[in-house]
């Protein structure tokens, strides 16, 4: 998940996007502009993947899944939104299986538009070092010079998990990268 336009590229909000830009680059898979927003295809040894950047904005992605979802005929479990998450510490990884949007509006419009809260979600943490009443400019900010090793590293990390739920499911990806 994250927002349209240079103005966000790479903000916390967006560090979706920048994930599936670093597994797209890593797995040769190149995006073009579709419907609802930009889409690669490629494969994962034997399984065939869809990466989805919606052009939706971050708070109305359940547009952009719903329609994907639909068109390529995708089971709800084999669907993984990867998303900011300010409860984390920075570079920290949870896989689940399913939860509430804990607060994140894009989650929230995802479980609006398919009916449920039961849809897999890698969640990256952003942190949460921000006074209270400035958490939209935090999220919307960039991270720090300080934080960017980190930042680059945890996201290859997150793309090695991202891989390890394709081949070999969630369960093991959760046991392995959660908590890491």
């Amino acid at each position: 998940m994250g927002n349209i336009g240079e103005e966000y590229r790479g903000t916390r909000h967006n560090i979706g996007f920048m994930i599936l830009d670093a597994l797209a680059e890593a797995s040769n898979i190149s995006f073009s502009t579709m419907r609802y927003g930009d889409v690669g295809k490629g494969r994962f040894k034997n399984q065939e993947v869809i990466l989805l950047k919606p052009s939706t904005y971050m708070n109305l992605s359940g547009n952009a899944v719903r329609y994907w979802k639909e068109q390529e005929n995708i089971e709800l479990d084999n669907i993984l939104v990867v998303v900011d998450d300010i409860s984390l510490p920075v570079g920290a990884i949870r896989i689940k299986t399913r939860g509430s949007d804990a607060g994140h509006n894009g989650l929230k419009n995802i479980a609006q538009m398919l009916g449920t809260e039961s849809y897999p979600r890698l969640r990256f943490g952003v942190g949460n070092d921000f006074p209270r009443g400035t958490q939209i400019d935090y999220v919307l900010g960039h991270f720090p010079t300080d934080e960017q090793p980190l930042v680059r590293e945890r996201i290859g990390v997150a793309v090695d998990a991202i891989r390890e739920c394709v081949l070999a499911g969630l369960g093991n990806a959760m046991c392995k990268y959660n908590n890491k």
